[in-house]
């Protein structure tokens, strides 16, 4: 009886991992995904699509610790589409990305909400998008998953929170 209680126990902890909306949250800065499995070329491999999400809630969470105290983000991921192109030819454990700098640009869509102690101070949507990703300077090593990902998502916090890398 025990080991079918665990077997449940556990299809029930698969069940709820793989379902739309995946959250994490750590001290001020909360990120969720809306349907991350619709999200535009992030991989359809689950473990891989949950690595790609996992780094962006890490560099999420890292920018929210630039925030004053008391203050708490949340944050909503309603698309993402990454920068380059996965060329169907080129098959390998890791992702190959082609970077073309034409129509390949990085985009990501959210919703926010920023609180001080309880109370909702601002919120909004925004849309990011880096058209000229390939012809800036970029601080993030080449072996970086979202390389041109993260600069975008560093200008954007600057700029609505006035705090974060500049």
């Amino acid at each position: 009886m025990e080991k079918k209680l665990a077997q449940l126990l556990f299809a029930g902890t698969v069940l709820l991992a793989s379902s739309g909306a995946w959250a994490q949250s750590v001290a001020n800065t909360e990120v969720r995904y809306d349907k991350p499995e619709q999200f535009t070329d992030v991989s359809f491999d689950q473990r891989k699509r949950e690595e790609i999400l996992k780094e962006l809630t890490q560099h999420f969470q890292k920018l929210g610790a630039t925030l004053p105290a008391g203050q708490h983000l949340q944050i909503v991921v309603t698309a993402l589409d990454l920068a380059g192109r996965e060329d169907p030819r080129i098959r390998s454990d890791n992702d190959i990305r082609v970077m073309t700098g034409g129509a390949d640009w990085p985009r990501l869509s959210l919703s926010y909400v920023l609180e001080q102690d309880g109370k909702t101070i601002s919120s909004g949507d925004a849309s990011l998008s880096d058209m000229s990703y390939l012809m800036r300077m970029n601080r993030y090593s080449s072996g970086e998953r979202l390389r041109y990902e993260k600069p975008m998502i560093d200008e954007w916090f600057s700029k609505t929170f006035g705090v974060g890398r500049k």
